[in-house]
């Protein structure tokens, strides 16, 4: 069977159908690219019998764009067959748009990248009316731009300022919306209405000729001329820049591509765009964001969930807790279909808690994305209760308290009274030991972490932790839930902190190690963004809170003296400055007003934030200096190293869930796909050898561990 099929009916009219024989999507591999080849030629051949052309798909997606396994494997010594490859596929959507006869793209299924330029390479398009159906450009996500003639086609179809924003941000855009915007010319109700209306569309369009093969073809929205579309420019570069700190070569490389490929022929512009994607291809951001998306793949296909359980839904959910943690994963809850149960110590604060999800949904109507009628059935799904035996028939409950052991230990002896046998118990605890809280619950077996992050509405990530004695069949119900919310689970191994909160304390305490040296704070903070950071590691622990933290680090060190061992943090500077920002200076983070931070309005009622000038007069004299690149490096490193050890010590069970959790909980820079990818991309000998500088100049904490050493040995990397 052929990649691509050629059949002609009474009227003339061609159907090109794509199936890739070997694959469940379509891509632009070799068999696209020789069947397209004979498909075009004989179209030419046949032209004059020819009334027009329907590109269609054998697949339920349309088709999936570049073959990323390629993509991923374009290097120095292969970029230049690879940029001819690219430019045999452009030649092909040349010759099939200058066909002189209406070819049109019957999109009946998803359309994004590659797939998409093939639907702009043609002179109409209609799409199915259906939610799996969008259209776009996403390869700026992967470190890539599109080469297919993306940038070229977009920017003369929509104009300048109406393409950029869409290349851009990679935005996939519904059926609906893409009529309204101008990507696609009209809907169908069904694949017969999608193939009716297609020959429709051919009839009543039987010379066609692109708006830029016209020779009075004038850019929507004014060429380069305009000095306004100047400006425009001159403040998109600056606007690039600004949020990507030039960490991501993409988004400037789409801006470049389309800038100068308006100022030529659209021959020439292709050829510019090519040579940009070549350029990007290459540079190791790609390869680390394309190796993210594989790596996001396995993680959604379920590696991490234990094999031989059939799959499993929550009907009922009891929350204990209705703070922010608990309102949050209620309305997630609620929004997945699920029954809440959401419990606190009387009905006044559990309504309180359930009024957050009335804020969001409200928010969510006022923007289109959730109907009145969607906003009143998730309230009705979520009972607020002051009530423990209302909880009985939940199938899972999970417990949202504050960081404290005894309390966490009263609430859930509490609900295991009335909890049915086959009912699995969940913490979101952050911090604390899985088999240590398990101890409060009757069946051990059936207790299990499920750590959030905040605001649950916004954060994906869920860290589903195993304490010693959890089972694999709890493991898979967890899995499952978190699915089921439409969240993304990674699985790790019980310890104190876990994976995600352990290295962002990392991260977080190498902030306090830099202040403590005597770097300035607004030199840790904006070189902590310009190393691609979301913000600093003093807003960071400002975020979370001081006084969280501090009740967090006091329960540790009362935990490590109730066991006899002295608390090796007690004497280092993340732990003192605590203390300090607590206890002396009554500076308890962002949620309190004041912080590393002090957090203000402007006469508008708008909020922001200034550094805390008392910071300096705090800090010691510097007793060292220490240069941008060690203070950018420390702060990578040191959280780099942290999951190393977390690995090495059994805490992490994959490589896979430590990219995806770093990024999606912790927010570790997207350009180096993870940390463990960050090892691997700087190479890992020599990582390990950089981080034993560290070491040496500024203390053990940079000292590589010794799975990192061996595989430095070994000259393999992490995968």
């Amino acid at each position: 069977m052929s990649y691509v099929s050629y059949k002609k009916d009474n009227d003339g009219v061609v159907t090109v159908v794509f199936d890739d024989p070997g694959a469940k999507v379509n891509v632009m591999n070799s068999g696209f690219i020789n069947g397209l080849n004979e498909a075009v030629g004989r179209l030419e051949a046949e032209r004059e019998t020819v009334t027009g052309v329907i590109i269609a798909s054998g697949k339920d997606t349309f088709f999936a764009g570049g073959d990323l396994n390629e993509l991923i494997a374009v290097d120095s010594t292969n970029v230049g067959a690879f940029f001819d490859r690219v430019m045999r596929i452009k030649s092909l959507f040349r010759r099939m748009e200058k066909l002189g006869r209406p070819v049109v793209a019957a999109i009946n299924g998803a359309a994004l990248g590659g797939g998409f330029e093939i639907c702009l390479a043609c002179h109409g398009r209609i799409a199915l009316n259906d939610k799996r159906v969008v259209v776009g450009l996403p390869e700026v996500t992967l470190g890539l731009l599109p080469g297919g003639g993306g940038v070229v086609r977009l920017t003369r179809l929509l104009g300048l300022k109406k393409a950029l924003p869409l290349l851009l941000e990679g935005t996939s855009v519904p059926a609906a919306r893409a009529l309204d915007l101008g990507l696609i010319d009209g809907l169908a109700t069904d694949r017969d209405d999608l193939v009716q209306k297609a020959k429709a569309w051919i009839s009543s369009h039987p010379n066609p000729v692109q708006p830029w093969d016209d020779r009075a073809f004038q850019f929507p929205g004014g060429g380069l001329e305009s000095p306004a579309m100047r400006t425009y420019v001159t403040f998109a570069a600056a606007d690039v820049q600004a949020k990507t700190q030039g960490l991501f070569p993409a988004p400037r490389a789409i801006l470049c591509a389309a800038v100068e490929g308006m100022q030529v022929d659209i021959d020439t512009a292709d050829r510019i765009e090519a040579r940009y994607l070549a350029h990007v291809a290459t540079s190791q951001v790609a390869k680390n964001m394309i190796s993210y998306f594989f790596q996001m793949n396995r993680l959604r296909s379920g590696e991490s969930r234990p094999t031989g359980f059939e799959k499993s839904s929550v009907s009922r959910l009891g929350i204990l807790g209705a703070g922010m943690m608990g309102s949050g994963i209620a309305f997630m809850a609620a929004q997945a279909g699920i029954d809440v149960f959401l419990k606190d110590l009387d009905i006044a604060t559990a309504e309180k808690g359930k009024s957050y999800s009335d804020v969001v949904a409200s928010k969510l109507v006022a923007s289109g994305k959730m109907s009145e009628a969607q906003k009143v059935a998730l309230l009705s799904r979520i009972q607020a209760t002051g009530q423990a035996s209302d909880l009985a028939g939940c199938d899972l409950v999970i417990e949202a308290v504050f960081e404290d052991r005894a309390l966490k230990r009263k609430v859930t002896e509490e609900i295991d009274a009335v909890l049915a046998d086959d009912a699995i118990f969940a913490s979101n605890t952050s911090t604390l030991p899985i088999t240590g809280l398990a101890q409060a619950f009757s069946r051990p077996t059936d207790f299990i972490g499920l750590h959030f992050f905040s605001p649950v509405d916004r954060m994906k990530l869920v860290e589903i932790i195993c304490g010693k004695q959890t089972s694999d069949a709890t493991l898979a119900r967890a899995y499952d839930f978190v699915r089921q919310l439409g969240m993304v689970p990674i699985v790790v191994n019980d310890s104190r902190d876990f994976y995600t909160s352990r290295v962002f304390e990392s991260g977080c305490d190498e902030g306090a190690w830099l202040l403590s040296d005597g770097v300035e704070p607004a030199r840790i903070e904006n070189l902590a963004r310009a190393a691609g950071m979301p913000v600093g590691p003093l807003a960071s622990i400002d975020a979370v809170s001081e006084q969280l933290v501090y009740l967090v680090k006091t329960q540790a060190r009362k935990d490590f003296e109730h066991e006899g061992r002295a608390f090796p943090a007690a004497d280092e500077p993340p732990f003192q400055w605590i203390v300090r920002m607590v206890e002396e200076f009554d500076r308890r983070g962002k949620a309190y007003g004041a912080g590393f931070y002090d957090y203000l309005k402007d006469a508008d009622g708008r909020r922001y934030k200034v550094l805390w000038p008392g910071l300096l007069d705090a800090q010691p004299a510097p007793t060292r200096q220490v240069s941008d690149q060690d203070v950018r490096d420390r702060i990578l490193y040191r959280q780099s190293i942290e999951a190393v050890r977390c690995l090495e010590e059994g805490v992490l069970r994959s490589v896979v869930d430590c990219n995806i959790g770093s990024i999606l909980g912790i927010g570790f820079p997207k350009y180096t796909g993870g940390q463990l990818q960050y090892i691997n991309a700087c190479g890992v000998a020599a990582f390990a050898t950089r981080a034993q500088e560290l070491a040496d100049s500024y203390g053990e904490r940079f000292t590589p561990p010794r799975l990192l050493l061996d595989k430095a040995a070994a000259g393999s990397v992490f995968e």
